[in-house]
């Protein structure tokens, strides 16, 4: 993957003559999303940077103040978009929007420039609340349509974030960086960071933790269970699609190994999306298929190897605090057929927390036993 990326543009773009002397002056850097559990990226983050020395932030609420703030977005996401046949494989990109800008002609106009939004993770920025969560629940379906995924950014920075929650089911929603800052000295920032992981898991979206500048914040984000981390610690944004550094990707793995040491079953789960068990079309697997009180009754996975989606039953229902050796034994005790299914776990009261897989059982019982 080449350092720099030169991507064609359209002939032509969003009229921001207002703000910059060329369009050109807007460039773009890539801030990797890591996947702690398996210490590699998962995605990117495209972000904005423009001349001199004002922050980013600055620019954009001087487009709002010049009239040209949906100009200057779309530019923004013009670039980040024709960078999406660049991402490595298995990969994702983030680029962000605004909200209330995400109707506006000129976004539309740069988002119809690329018909497949697959690969594509749509992140909505602000904290202020939205004027009409309806509307944006009907763009945000459209483009989901089409195959992008929804990221929720800044969560928790206010309670704007948590209606977005509630009203648009994300599939990524970002912990805000000034509650990541200290987690691991803070046990209220601990406190909503199990919050949301607890939300997040049991609507099936990922957690993101930004921000993460320290070993102890990145120790604290393992310990919770938090699935995805970004931050200067783990890459500094560039130019390119940077893969980790070998430092990075050691550091990670000592320090998800030491979570799952301490943290029984919690620093395992993955989250999973539940449907109602009546529900005709469940979606992409894998999903938990519950009750009338949540409890879960089958699961729809896909087989790995061939794709084909199946309904499997239960096999195995464990609690957060059981112990991770234990439970292994029992995944690999159940019938040959079902050995390898995932593992549900569940709280006190059988509301699905997330899953277990086998794989990575065994690889927090063998770290255990070292």
């Amino acid at each position: 993957m080449p350092g720099t990326l030169t991507p064609r543009l359209p002939d032509r773009l969003p009229d921001c003559r207002p703000l910059l002397a060329d369009p050109g002056d807007l460039t773009l850097v890539f801030q990797p999303v890591v996947d702690l559990a398996r210490a590699r990226v998962a995605g990117y983050e495209a972000l904005a940077r423009f001349p001199g020395t004002a922050a980013p932030e600055a620019w954009f609420a001087a487009a709002a103040d010049a009239g040209v703030a949906a100009e200057l977005q779309a530019l923004a996401l013009h670039r980040a978009l024709a960078a999406v046949p660049l991402l490595p494989a298995g990969t994702f990109l983030v680029v962000n929007v605004g909200p209330h800008l995400l109707g506006t002609a000129p976004v539309q106009a740069a988002l119809a420039g690329r018909p497949d939004l697959r690969g594509v993770v749509l992140g909505l920025t602000g904290h202020a609340p939205v004027a009409d969560l309806a509307a944006l629940r009907v763009q945000v379906a459209a483009l989901r349509a089409r195959g992008a995924l929804v990221a929720l950014d800044d969560t928790g920075a206010g309670w704007s974030g948590l209606q977005q929650v509630a009203a648009l089911r994300p599939d990524l929603v970002a912990l805000d960086r000034s509650l990541v800052a200290g987690v691991d000295t803070d046990p209220v920032r601990q406190a909503i960071a199990e919050v949301l992981g607890g939300l997040t898991g049991r609507t099936g979206a990922w957690l993101l933790a930004q921000g993460v500048e320290t070993r102890g914040e990145l120790a604290a984000v393992c310990r919770l269970g938090v699935p995805l981390a970004q931050g200067w610690l783990l890459g500094r944004p560039t130019p390119g699609f940077a893969p980790l550094p070998a430092e990075v990707v050691s550091l990670v793995r000592d320090q998800t190994a030491r979570a799952r040491q301490a943290g029984g079953l919690a620093g395992l789960l993955r989250p999973v999306r539940q449907c109602d068990a009546a529900e005709r079309s469940p979606g992409l697997p894998p999903v938990v298929l519950v009750g009338p009180q949540g409890e879960p009754l089958a699961l729809r996975l896909g087989d790995p190897r061939t794709g084909e989606v199946h309904t499997a039953p239960v096999s195995l229902c464990v609690q957060p605090a059981d112990d991770v050796t234990e439970t292994l034994h029992r995944a690999l005790t159940r019938p040959p057929a079902h050995r390898f299914d995932p593992v549900v776990c569940t709280d006190a009261d059988g509301g699905v927390l997330g899953l277990l897989r086998v794989e990575d059982l065994a690889s927090a019982a063998s770290a255990r036993g070292h």
